[in-house]
């Protein structure tokens, strides 16, 4: 038998590593490629100007492909808008499954809209960042709710319409990866609320499954949580619109996400003595029950709107029915009221200074005259 010689051992040990680097047959892709967030570092907040006539019509708005250049710049402005999260998720209880979508024992109610994020991880508001908070400047104000999950958790489609934004740029209404909102999806519903058309945001996303145009049903995959645009960990920034698409025409969604079985929510107005209305005071809530206790702070601002019939100011859903204990203090007096929370209903009540607590509903406005 010939000996084999060194340079031929040597040749043939060289092509049996090569073959094991050959990359084997890569499977199409899916229609579908879910967009990503722009590897980056930190980024600087931006000074943003929106589009104070509510952006641009719904039918313009595209998903350009991200632009490949470098980051576009930013004009000059003295409006930043930031959407913060806390560095922990609250400790809250379970809840328990929600009640059917569409949900209204009362005439005013319309709980139209499921949870963004399934009940197997948190699924109810940030106490922390309500609609209407004021966070880092007098003129910065939370027009959503921060719904805290882990970055990959799956987001759904709150109700049933069409995709009208799966991109970066929903602030400005143009394709912006600097955009506060980051990854955003917007959705035009099948339905509206007194001839009005609604609409749901959903911010700060890490991928985003579909396209503008796509029609989408309850529970739909739509994207994942991320941690994109200006925010400081990973959330949902979920909004509700009504009339049309604009940061200035939200309501507080915790009146259009539909309770969990067996629990209430409790909706109020606080006002000083002669009526006006108060802008971030304190109302403390404690259960009788449990012992559990809550703080809200009353909203009000020019990018805030209450309900038409509630003409609320402060909101806090996913109470377990039962009885509680409101406390207001006034001009460094404790004014104290007992209501009862009553399941898949709203409590209402009003304070109004040095005359206290009233619990019962709006007076219902007669309708005008033609």
């Amino acid at each position: 038998m010939k000996r084999v010689s060194f340079f031929s051992l040597v040749l043939i040990w060289i092509i049996i590593f090569l073959s094991g680097c050959v990359h084997p047959a890569r499977s199409p892709l899916p229609a579908l490629t879910p967009i990503l967030p722009p590897e980056a570092g930190p980024q600087d907040e931006p000074a943003l100007e929106p589009d104070t006539g509510g952006g641009l019509p719904l039918e313009a708005l595209s998903s350009t492909p991200l632009p490949a250049a470098a980051t576009p710049a930013i004009p000059d402005d003295s409006l930043r808008i930031s959407f913060p999260t806390p560095a922990q998720a609250p400790v809250s209880h379970w809840r328990p499954a929600l009640y059917p979508v569409p949900w209204a024992l009362g005439p005013f109610d319309h709980f139209y809209f499921s949870r963004p994020i399934y009940a197997d991880k948190p699924n109810w508001p940030v106490p922390d960042y309500r609609y209407g908070g004021v966070f880092f400047r007098s003129d910065i104000i939370h027009t959503g709710v921060d719904i805290p999950s882990p970055k990959g958790t799956p987001v759904h489609a709150a109700g049933p319409g069409k995709v009208m934004w799966a991109n970066f740029g929903l602030f400005r209404g143009k394709v912006d990866e600097r955009d506060p909102y980051g990854l955003a999806v917007l959705i035009k519903h099948d339905f509206g609320y007194q001839g009005h058309d609604l609409y749901t945001v959903y911010a700060h996303l890490d991928t985003v499954s579909v396209i503008p145009g796509q029609r989408v049903e309850t529970g739909d995959l739509i994207g994942t949580v991320g941690k994109t645009g200006l925010t400081t960990g990973p959330h949902l920034h979920f909004e509700v619109r009504i009339n049309y698409s604009s940061f200035y025409a939200t309501r507080n969604p915790e009146l259009w996400l539909v309770p969990p079985e067996g629990w209430g929510i409790l909706v109020g107005r606080l006002m000083n003595t002669n009526g006006s209305l108060l802008t971030g005071q304190a109302l403390n809530v404690r259960s009788l029950d449990t012992n559990q206790r809550w703080t809200v702070f009353a909203y009000g601002g020019q990018t805030i709107h209450p309900d038409d019939y509630y003409q609320e100011n402060v909101v806090l859903s996913d109470l377990p029915a039962g009885t509680y204990e409101l406390t207001v203090d006034y001009q460094e007096k404790p004014m104290v009221a007992e209501v009862t929370i009553s399941p898949g209903a709203v409590t209402y009540f009003t304070f109004r200074g040095k005359y206290g607590f009233k619990v019962e509903m709006p007076p219902v406005k007669p309708p005008a005259v033609q």
